[in-house]
């Protein structure tokens, strides 16, 4: 266990502030509370924590269901804004750059509010243990929050049943300048933390998918697992499209007239 002096934080429906721990609170000046009952949190305060191209699929020659955005908004159609920040990973300090993975690998990359956060080691842990499901389907995973490696070195040190995160198999991503969070429209500036903001990247850098969640709510691991599949056929079989809740094995659509009523009388 790394020497490093950490503080908890709270996210509970019953009482939605964040707790110091006795050791860093006194240091630590007051920031705004989490907001639960909105999309976006209200500046109100909460108490001090720390330490812790692609070429567009063609359907037919007139229309195409698969869209690169022409603008910064939204996100998704657009190329995934690179960054090159510290991580940790294996308990070593690396680099990581987005544009290294672009051309090889789908990209999960996901943000979480703060280490040693109660929602949060839920999620980061459970993206861990299925990691090989995404990595047979030529997916890397990262994570991403404001914290220091420090502070990411410190919570992996620190074992599960104590609310620690234990070895990952993929690496968390230091964002101390909140650049990242920013440039993918997650920051709250007010509070200086991300939204639970989860992003899916193909393989040529654009962002195919997103999905922002407040801070109470822990996203789903079969959720996103099941996008990806989707994305992944859609691309391979460009005169295709997945109707609600596909899964791989499922019955996809052809998107004209015809192909749609072959589709709905089957079902």
């Amino acid at each position: 266990m790394a020497s490093i002096v950490t503080s908890t934080a709270l996210l509970s429906s019953s009482n939605p502030r964040v707790f110091a721990s006795a050791s860093a609170s006194s240091a630590l000046p007051k920031l705004p509370s989490f907001s639960q009952s909105t999309i976006v949190p209200s500046s109100s305060s909460f108490n001090g924590l720390r330490s812790c191209n692609t070429s567009v699929s063609r359907i037919n020659k007139s229309r195409s269901f698969v869209v690169r955005a022409s603008s910064e908004v939204p996100l998704v159609g657009n190329k995934a804004p690179d960054f090159e920040a510290e991580a940790v990973f294996d308990q070593e300090f690396i680099k990581v750059k987005l544009s290294e993975y672009i051309g090889k690998k789908y990209v999960i990359l996901f943000f979480y509010p703060l280490d040693f956060t109660f929602v949060c080691p839920t999620e980061i842990t459970a993206f861990s243990d299925r990691y090989e499901e995404f990595k047979n389907v030529n997916t890397e995973i990262l994570g991403v929050s404001i914290d220091s490696v420090f502070s990411h070195l410190a919570w992996v040190q620190t074992d599960r049943k104590t609310g620690g995160l234990g070895d990952l198999n993929y690496p968390l991503i230091s964002d101390v300048t909140k650049s990242i969070s920013k440039s993918y429209n997650v920051l709250i500036p007010d509070q200086g933390i991300a939204l639970r903001g989860l992003f899916i990247i193909d393989k040529e850098g654009v962002i195919q998918h997103s999905t922002i969640n407040n801070l109470a709510i822990g996203r789903s691991v079969d959720e996103t697992l099941r996008t990806l599949q989707a994305l992944q056929y859609v691309q391979e079989n460009p005169d295709e499209v997945c109707p609600a809740g596909w899964k791989p094995g499922d019955k996809s659509m052809k998107p004209d007239p015809k192909g749609s009523k072959e589709y709905f009388a089957s079902i």
